[in-house]
């Protein structure tokens, strides 16, 4: 997982999804030569218990199929073309197993990944996902995140020697109780949370905690995140977030 560094790292939200159809194989790739130190992806089980890498629980957007991922077979789900909406460029892209975006990890010995876990998981189910992690062996590149702490208990009981975030979109008074019972490495607020709450960042990290924001796509995001003291921003734009960074003055109180 990133070091904390005075710089954010750069985290490509469904990969460089501003450039490329978001949770393909393209999109990570180029994320990968954008320079984005941490793809973020999205897992969820076909009807025959395959993980899926895809944003929702449904085919329709992103597709040119309808109906429930977990109504499809993985053959099923990689019969369809996942690029085409984005631009003719990218038709033929399928939706990829978490295996197959894995294997395009281990070639970017740079890149990590943080996995979201969309809806709540029993431990059965997050277990396989696991056992893909293992047979990879990149189980010290991934971190995974969950809006639901049931689900990211099952995370922490199933893996415990996998880092794990919580993402947050509202205020929870019993944030920082339930970070230490989930055992969490990370927590991962919305930018406006972020902004609501000046005290979130500096809480986190005097917990030992690192912070992940999302998902910033202009430079006013960026900076407000940077300022904050966020460990990683998560973004669309990768290529543009890192070029900003680069030029972008570090602020003398981090």
């Amino acid at each position: 997982m990133p070091a904390r560094t005075p710089a954010p790292a750069v985290i490509a939200h469904r990969g460089a999804s501003a450039d490329a159809p978001q949770n393909t194989l393209a999109a990570f790739d180029a994320a990968a030569r954008a320079g984005a130190r941490m793809i973020e992806i999205d897992v969820h089980l076909s009807a025959d218990g395959v993980p899926m890498v895809i944003h929702d629980g449904t085919v329709d957007a992103t597709t040119d199929g309808t109906g429930e991922v977990r109504g499809f077979t993985r053959a099923g789900l990689q019969s369809l073309d996942a690029g085409a909406w984005f631009g003719p460029e990218f038709a033929g892209q399928r939706i990829p197993t978490l295996a197959e975006v894995l294997e395009l990890v281990a070639t970017h010995p740079g890149l990590d990944v943080l996995c979201e876990y969309k809806g709540r998981w029993t431990a059965d189910d997050v277990a396989v996902t696991m056992r893909v992690v293992a047979e990879a062996g990149l189980e010290d590149r991934l971190m995974v995140q969950g809006f639901d702490p049931v689900t990211v208990a099952a995370l922490r009981d199933v893996a415990p020697q996998v880092p794990r975030s919580l993402l947050v979109e509202h205020p929870r008074d019993d944030l920082s109780e339930l970070l230490g019972e989930l055992g969490a490495a990370a927590v991962s607020p919305g930018a406006a949370l972020i902004a609501d709450d000046p005290a979130l960042v500096p809480t986190a990290h005097a917990a030992g905690l690192r912070v992940f924001g999302w998902t910033a796509n202009d430079e006013p995001a960026w900076e407000l995140l940077r300022d904050a003291g966020v460990d990683g921003i998560i973004t669309d734009h990768p290529a543009r977030l890192r070029e900003w960074l680069d030029e972008a003055p570090v602020p003398t109180s981090r």
